[in-house]
């Protein structure tokens, strides 16, 4: 089976997500990316629990098809106990592989996908960039950058020092702002889409960026999900 990959200039991400060696409590976190106002009455926001804490994100209405996705499969209980199952520290933690709930760790995870559900037209927005805690869509290396039926990363990223990473991008000063000051992954901007974000739990994101690694980026000991609707 095809491993869905997130293809980049050096990097080439599959859809794996990871673990570590010591488990800390599940506990809600404060850690904020985003400023309560920014958050619109008509978002859906989603509660994502791990080893490693909770995180709670919003998706964003101007992806309409991959937020009714998520969340149809969030309803169905898709991402109940699947794994991050590829995690690569200062970029990105991946995972939603089906065939991870119940793998063992000899397992090659990256090509699950859920039964007859099709792929997700990209819908990519210049306003909705790959900063620290995006939530966006995994996919093969597909003419159209269809989307994968339910394999996510959220973005760890780095702080962009070097402002001429940025030159060619058409960025806000605002969204360079937001490179400098919290970090991100600006190459993957408008080649993947972002569908939503981390705004509580960023500390949780780096925790498991941190996490002991094997083969194929796959944390030596699962890092598991549980997603819910909150609103």
């Amino acid at each position: 089976m095809k491993r869905l990959l997130i293809f980049c200039t050096v990097i080439s991400l599959s859809a794996n997500v990871f673990s570590q060696a010591k488990k800390a409590p599940v506990k809600k976190v404060a850690t904020k990316a985003v400023a309560a106002e920014t958050i619109k009455s008509n978002d859906t926001l989603i509660e994502i629990t791990t080893n490693y804490g909770v995180m709670i994100a919003r998706l964003y209405n101007n992806t309409p098809q991959h937020r009714d996705n998520f969340i149809k499969l969030v309803r169905q209980g898709v991402y109940d106990s699947l794994l991050f199952h590829r995690v690569i520290r200062g970029f990105m933690l991946q995972g939603g592989d089906p065939a991870s709930k119940n793998a063992d760790g000899t397992t090659m995870l990256g090509g699950g996908e859920v039964p007859n559900v099709p792929m997700v037209s990209a819908e990519f927005n210049k306003n909705l960039i790959h900063k620290k805690g995006a939530l966006a869509a995994a996919r093969t290396e597909n003419p159209e950058k269809k989307s994968s039926n339910c394999q996510f990363y959220i973005v760890q990223g780095n702080k962009v020092a070097d402002t001429a990473q940025l030159a060619n991008g058409n960025y806000t000063s605002e969204q360079k702002e937001i490179y400098q000051r919290i970090g991100g992954t600006p190459f993957l901007d408008q080649n993947y889409t972002v569908f939503g974000e981390v705004y509580i739990g960023l500390d949780v994101i780096d925790k498991i960026a941190a996490v002991k690694c094997g083969n194929g980026d796959r944390p030596v000991e699962d890092v598991r999900m549980k997603i819910r609707i909150i609103k």
